[in-house]
């Protein structure tokens, strides 16, 4: 009956370092599972502000481009008003649509181009081209090969 008592207290005190052992070892996966998900979570909040960093930086940007359009707009019609105004001469205007024809017309003369060769022209009559078959050979190499 001892025996019997002795085994069961032993049986039971393997249980216990058994449950022991298992419980800390599912309490460890679960640990990291906890440890992830709130790194998760954190990288979701950061994404967030940064996506809201990057909303807020894009509409000051197209608030400060209208305010700088609407500026240099307004700086331009001063100027057409003020030409209008203080430069009403019509000798003046004429010669200026002139001048400015004038520089159209030399401007498209001188886009005027010839399309690119797709070889190289002939400086030398017994250069060869650079699609010839010996093109960049050497005269010794040449020579060798001929014979």
């Amino acid at each position: 009956m001892t025996n019997l008592i002795l085994a069961a207290i032993a049986a039971l005190v393997v249980g216990i370092v058994i449950g022991v052992l298992v419980g800390r070892s599912g309490q460890g996966q679960t640990l990291r599972q906890r440890r992830a998900e709130q790194q998760i979570d954190e990288l979701r909040s950061e994404f967030t502000r940064y996506q809201a960093q990057v909303n807020e930086h894009f509409m000051e940007s197209a608030h400060l481009l209208r305010r700088f359009n609407d500026a240099y707009r307004d700086v331009n019609q001063h100027l057409a008003r003020g030409a209008n105004r203080l430069c009403n001469d019509e000798d003046w205007m004429e010669e200026l649509q002139q001048e400015t024809s004038k520089k159209r017309l030399e401007e498209v003369r001188e886009d005027v181009s010839e399309p690119p060769r797709d070889y190289a022209p002939k400086k030398d009559p017994e250069a060869k081209g650079t699609l010839a078959e010996d093109f960049g050979l050497d005269k010794e190499r040449k020579a060798s090969s001929e014979a």
